[in-house]
């Protein structure tokens, strides 16, 4: 990972001794100090005169690591603000916008760099497994946390153990499609999945959520369709066909409680018809991931 800088962060990083399991983000901003966030707060890096100062240099040299020296190749992944790289992590950048008419077409002038690093925390879905899911029953389940809640790390963790399935239990691995459209879930690079989501599942890499969902629904015959962070009116109809094809659904969203869901204007419809039957609800609490209450469809605590 320290590979992604530019050389002089690449040596305050190795010389300041993380530990990269607790630290979400590095970010680099051209004339600003360089820090980073973890379960804690936040971090500054710093060097023999104090606080490090980032360049733009830096930010030149960081990005040609980024991308191989080729960012043209990065484009498309440009025009949304990030790039994914190998392991699973995001890059996400701010700069100038390129416009063509009402369309983002790129970015040039780079002055910020987000690294957002990927964790997987395997087994983290062991305790709210046995609520959603009963021999070959699945539960439609919605996870809500605010943000870096732990909601993604979580959703990663189902998929992964309904994808498999569990011997000692009797459960058969399912086939589950997941829509990954920033590249979050399965973190993939070159079209290949970084973070283990199960040897039963497929992933439509970089895809809008409603045209993934359908998408898999007519080729891919999952059992579970899997998405994070519904938002869009068209999520929420490409989730009620979804529902209506016979698929299971697990998806996140934004939230601290079952009254911000129900306030969410496209949320309203799917929650008075009582079309999810689990609600897992998270809370950062002492570290991300913490369960603060799972509720079946009628919002009793299970």
């Amino acid at each position: 990972m320290q590979n992604l800088f530019a050389g002089n962060i690449r040596r305050l990083l190795m010389n300041a001794n993380l530990d990269y399991d607790k630290i979400y983000e590095i970010r680099l901003r051209v004339g600003r100090p360089l820090f980073y966030t973890y379960d804690g707060g936040e971090g500054f890096l710093t060097d023999h005169d104090g606080k490090y100062v980032v360049t733009r240099e830096d930010l030149k040299e960081t990005m040609e690591y980024v991308s191989g020296y080729s960012l043209y190749s990065y484009e498309d992944e440009m025009r949304q603000g990030f790039l994914t790289v190998q392991g699973g992590h995001r890059v996400g950048v701010t700069g100038k916008v390129i416009l063509d008419g009402n369309e983002i077409r790129g970015m040039k002038y780079i002055s910020c760099i987000n690294v957002r690093l990927a964790h997987e925390v395997v087994g983290c879905a062991d305790t709210v497994m046995p609520y959603i899911r009963k021999k070959n029953w699945v539960a439609h389940t919605l996870i809500v946390s605010p943000p870096r809640g732990g909601k993604t790390t979580l959703l990663r963790d189902i998929i992964r153990q309904l994808s498999n399935g569990e011997d000692k239990k009797k459960l058969p691995g399912m086939t589950v499609g997941v829509v990954d459209e920033r590249s979050e879930l399965a973190g993939s690079y070159q079209g290949v999945p970084q973070n283990d989501l199960g040897m039963r599942t497929d992933v439509l890499d970089g895809c809008p959520k409603a045209e993934g969902m359908e998408m898999l629904i007519r080729s891919m015959s999952p059992a579970v369709v899997a998405v994070d962070e519904l938002g869009r009116k068209e999520d929420f109809k490409a989730v009620e066909s979804v529902i209506h094809s016979g698929c299971k659904v697990i998806a996140t969203a934004h939230g601290n409680s079952i009254e911000d869901v129900i306030h969410q204007p496209y949320f309203e419809k799917l929650v008075r018809r009582r079309v999810f039957e689990r609600y897992i609800f998270l809370d950062k609490g002492d570290h991300a991931g913490t369960i603060m209450g799972i509720y079946d469809r009628n919002g009793r605590p299970c």
